[in-house]
């Protein structure tokens, strides 16, 4: 099963570098150069294209951890504490992540089509708020595994 390990961790890859990425870097760039009626639109789009890499992701780490969790642990009562942790965390990431897009993200997308451009960015401000809670609970999950492995956590 160790053919699995190289797909969980491009999967984390993809969704916790997007999102450092998006919060990072795009959102200030974004910020200094646009005003809302481009500035929106783009989030917008940007949101489109990687929500859909973050739900291939997501299927991604869980069926890959859960696979790799049976097979080198037996179960939860043999794993380690930092692979609880990132399982933990894991699943509460995903259940926020389930959040921003079907309830913030769809007020965006609508306001963002009806040019309400207040409502828009309230919108934004909820995903904001989540990635980077979500970012946070990531960076967590990959100092803890990269750590827990040698630190015996």
């Amino acid at each position: 099963m160790y053919y699995l390990m190289p797909i969980h961790q491009l999967a984390a890859i993809v969704w916790v570098g997007g999102m450092f990425f998006a919060h990072m870097v795009l959102r200030p760039a974004a910020l200094t150069t646009l005003q809302p009626p481009q500035r929106l639109p783009l989030f917008a789009a940007v949101f489109r294209h990687f929500f859909r890499w973050v739900w291939v992701s997501v299927i991604a780490l869980l069926a890959t951890g859960f696979v790799l969790l049976f097979s080198w642990f037996d179960g939860m009562k043999g794993a380690p504490v930092h692979v609880h942790l990132m399982l933990t965390l894991g699943l509460i990431m995903t259940a926020i992540y389930s959040y921003i897009y079907f309830i913030p993200y769809g007020r965006l997308r609508r306001n963002v089509a009806a040019e309400n451009w207040p409502e828009a960015g309230k919108a934004l401000d909820t995903i904001r708020k989540l990635v980077v809670t979500n970012l946070t609970l990531g960076l967590i999950i990959v100092v803890s595994t990269a750590a827990g492995r040698y630190l015996a956590l």
